[in-house]
């Protein structure tokens, strides 16, 4: 797991394209909102797109993006002060599921997190996502809050 680069921008768009498919990287048009989005995260030191990788020879690259997920680190008064992780977007490649890399990338972020100083890790899924809300609770996530979204 590491933190994105340009290059993988194409591959994590792929990934977020559809997740019940595998989309070819080459397809995918990273146009100017998707750039300025991109420059916007990395220059944020409280957010970060990672992605977990199977380079050629170990070497990490992005042909090898077989998952991803954004963090963001919210400073907060509840909880002594102190930030919480916000995780977004997280995605396993379609072909790759089942294969322990989501507990990879998740386990990973979780202390990437800890070692942050978070007290709390946070994430939202669809509804329709059974499958992920099983994932989520067998690492210990629970459903401890209805959320709600305003599409603007």
């Amino acid at each position: 797991m590491r933190p994105a680069t340009r290059a993988d921008l194409p591959a994590v768009l792929a990934l977020l394209a559809d997740e019940d498919r595998v989309v070819d990287p080459a397809t995918v048009t990273v146009d100017e909102a998707y750039e300025r989005a991109f420059a916007e995260i990395v220059a944020d030191p409280r957010n970060e797109v990672l992605v977990l990788a199977e380079g050629v020879g170990g070497r990490g690259d992005s042909t090898g993006v077989v998952g991803c997920l954004q963090v963001t680190y919210i400073p907060g008064l509840g909880r002594g002060g102190t930030e919480r992780a916000l995780i977004e977007a997280v995605r396993i490649r379609v072909d790759r599921r089942g294969g322990g890399l989501g507990r990879i990338l998740l386990g990973r972020t979780i202390e990437r997190a800890r070692g942050r100083g978070c007290r709390l890790v946070q994430l939202t899924s669809a509804k329709r996502r059974e499958a992920a809300h099983r994932f989520y609770a067998g690492l210990g996530f629970v459903p401890s809050h209805d959320g709600f979204k305003l599409t603007l």
